[in-house]
C-alpha cells in the first residue's frame, strides 16, 4: 500500500519533495509555517509539477497541523539548524498518528539525534535529497540505531516509489556526499584567493577538466552561502575568509541576488 506523505516546510527542498510526492504518488500534503510560505509554495509547487505532468491539485497546501492526521510517512524539511528541527520534530510527534513515520531531510546533522527529540526512535528516519529535488535521483538513507526492519523496508519503497534511488550510509556528519563534497568546494574557494583568480576561471577549469556539470563556485552560490557553511562547519572543513566575508555582507548566492556571481 503506498505511502500518504505529508512534508513540513515551505522551503527549495520541502517544496520539491511535496512536488515529487505528489506527482509519483497522486496526492501529498504540504504544511507551511505561514500564510505567506504557503502562498509562495503554491506558485513553486505548481510549476513543479506541470512539469513532471502532474496535476498541481494533487498537493494540498496548508498552515494546518491537523492535515497530518492520516498521513502514514510525514517528513520535516525546514532549516538545517539542530534546534529548530528538534522542536518542530517534538510537534511532529504530538500531531502525526501515533503509527506514522517520521523523518527529516537533514543533510549533515545527527540523526540519531533528531530521533530522539522525535518521541519515537524506532519509527524515524533520515531522507537526505538533493536540491533540485524533481531532477536529482539520490536519496542517501541514514537510520538511528532503534529504528525498525519496517521502517527501513518502508522507507526504502518510498524512494522506489518516488523514482529516486535509495543508498544506506551511515549515520555520520555530512553523510557521504556532503564529506566528499564541501571539503572541495571550500578548497575551490582557496584556489581562488591563493591565485588571484576570478570565480569563472575557477569554474570553467572543473567544468571542462574534471567534467563537472557545474563548477564549485556557482554551486556554492546554489546551495547558499549559509548553508553551505553550515555544512562545512558540521563536517569540520576550514571555512575560508572570502566565504565568510560573503556570508556577513548578506550576499549568499541565487537567493539573494549576489554571491561570488551576481544574478538578476
Amino acid at each position: 500500500m503506498p505511502e500518504t506523505v505529508a512534508v513540513v516546510g515551505s522551503g527549495a527542498i520541502a517544496c520539491g519533495l511535496a512536488s515529487v510526492a505528489a506527482a509519483k504518488l497522486g496526492e501529498a500534503v504540504l504544511v507551511a509555517r505561514s500564510d505567506a510560505s504557503a502562498e509562495r509554495a503554491r506558485s513553486q509547487t505548481a510549476k513543479a509539477i506541470g512539469r513532471m505532468e502532474g496535476d498541481p491539485d494533487s498537493l494540498a497546501i496548508t498552515t494546518d497541523h491537523a492535515a497530518l492526521a492520516g498521513r502514514s510517512y510525514v517528513i520535516e524539511a525546514i532549516v538545517e539548524e539542530l534546534g529548530a528541527k528538534r522542536d518542530l520534530l517534538a510537534r511532529l510527534h504530538a500531531d502525526a498518528d501515533a503509527d506514522a513515520i517520521l523523518a527529516s531531510t537533514t543533510s549533515s546533522l545527527s540523526v540519531s539525534q533528531l530521533a530522539e527529540a522525535s518521541g519515537r526512535a524506532d519509527r524515524f528516519a533520515g531522507l537526505h535529497v538533493f536540491n533540485p529535488v524533481p531532477r536529482m535521483e539520490l536519496i542517501e538513507l541514514a537510520y538511528p540505531n532503534r529504528a525498525t526492519a519496517d521502517v527501513r523496508d518502508r522507507t526504502k519503497a518510498l524512494c522506489d516509489a518516488l523514482g529516486k534511488t535509495g543508498v544506506d550510509v551511515a549515520d555520520k556528519p555530512g553523510f557521504v556526499v556532503n564529506r566528499l563534497l564541501f571539503p572541495y568546494l571550500f578548497d575551490a574557494v582557496r584556489v581562488m584567493e591563493d591565485q588571484g583568480l576570478e570565480p569563472e576561471a575557477v569554474d570553467t577549469c572543473m567544468k571542462l577538466g574534471a567534467g563537472h556539470p557545474m563548477g564549485p563556485l556557482a554551486l556554492l552560490d546554489f546551495v547558499g552561502m549559509d548553508v553551505s557553511i553550515a555544512i562545512g562547519e558540521q563536517v569540520g572543513v576550514d571555512i575560508p575568509q572570502a566565504a565568510r566575508d560573503l556570508l556577513d555582507a548578506g550576499h549568499l548566492g541565487r537567493k539573494s541576488g549576489k554571491g561570488f556571481y551576481e544574478y538578476s
